[in-house]
């Protein structure tokens, strides 16, 4: 990751600037040219060198390190985004923030509840089912009920055969190679943090085929595809896949969507009256 340093500079300058002096505690006074922060009054709030701000707003400095970047995005008030910005101009990644975790995002449960007739799951961004509805679990069973750690999706595929059953074999190297390609893409997001890295390290000591993926260092997010799924009572069914992905991308709502005049349409309505007695969603 580079450091763009006309946009750093130009981007410290105009937050600088956009600062008045009494959100900092600072006096406003009578003979300020500008309303905004001197480069003297940021270097001091954020405990660096006058010459360093001075060189960081000309577009000549060296890489800051992200402990200036942290002073400076305080000084500045920056909001999350505004922070994360910065830290991204200097080419440093950004800290992670709060994840949403198991913790069912209100709107996405929302959602959720009201797809009555499309199959959907909800999922954080390694993998983990958090909750599905009543015709995902007709679809794919009480997976919610497992223990967390066996409710991953990628674990899940690549340590229970029963899972890759449900899918023509046809379909299994290039769903594997998704699957993998998708976890390198939330695990990279994450800088390795320590949920992605043990999972990475599960899944590696438990499948040699996810090893093998794994070392390849393909990368893609998953969003979108055709999927074939045969169920094992009302057969074969088709879907157009779509992965919505929440802003924060720690959360994804995963539909499984049957194309308009299919088969499936009625089969899901068949299927229906299988539905799981699941004590919880």
């Amino acid at each position: 990751m580079s450091m763009d340093r006309d946009k750093l500079a130009d981007f410290l300058r105009r937050s600088r600037e956009r600062l008045r002096p009494e959100q900092v505690g600072l006096p406003a006074g009578p003979r300020r040219r500008t309303p905004g922060l001197r480069r003297e009054e940021l270097a001091q709030l954020s405990g660096v060198s006058a010459d360093y701000v001075m060189r960081l707003e000309q577009a000549r400095s060296s890489q800051p390190s992200t402990q200036l970047l942290a002073a400076l995005a305080r000084t500045l008030r920056l909001s999350a985004d505004e922070r994360d910005h910065l830290y991204l101009l200097a080419g440093h990644r950004p800290p992670e923030g709060v994840r949403a975790g198991s913790a069912v995002r209100p709107a996405l449960r929302y959602l959720l509840d009201r797809l009555g007739d499309t199959p959907a799951q909800l999922l954080t961004d390694l993998g983990e089912l958090l909750a599905q509805n009543a015709l995902a679990e007709a679809l794919f069973g009480c997976v919610c009920l497992l223990e967390a750690d066996d409710r991953n999706i990628v674990w899940r595929w690549f340590t229970e055969p029963s899972v890759r059953a449900a899918y023509p074999p046809e379909q299994h190297d290039d769903l594997g190679r998704e699957r993998v390609a998708d976890l390198r893409a939330a695990a990279t997001r994450r800088g390795y943090d320590a949920a992605a890295t043990s999972l990475v390290d599960r899944l590696t000591a438990a499948s040699p085929e996810f090893a093998d993926l794994w070392q390849r260092h393909e990368v893609a997010v998953r969003r979108t595809s055709r999927l074939r799924i045969v169920h094992p009572v009302v057969g074969p069914l088709e879907f157009d896949f779509e992965m919505l992905h929440a802003q924060a991308e720690d959360q994804r709502l995963r539909l499984f969507v049957p194309p308009p005049g299919s088969g499936t349409v009625a089969a899901l309505e068949r299927l229906r009256t299988l539905a799981p007695a699941c004590t919880h969603r």
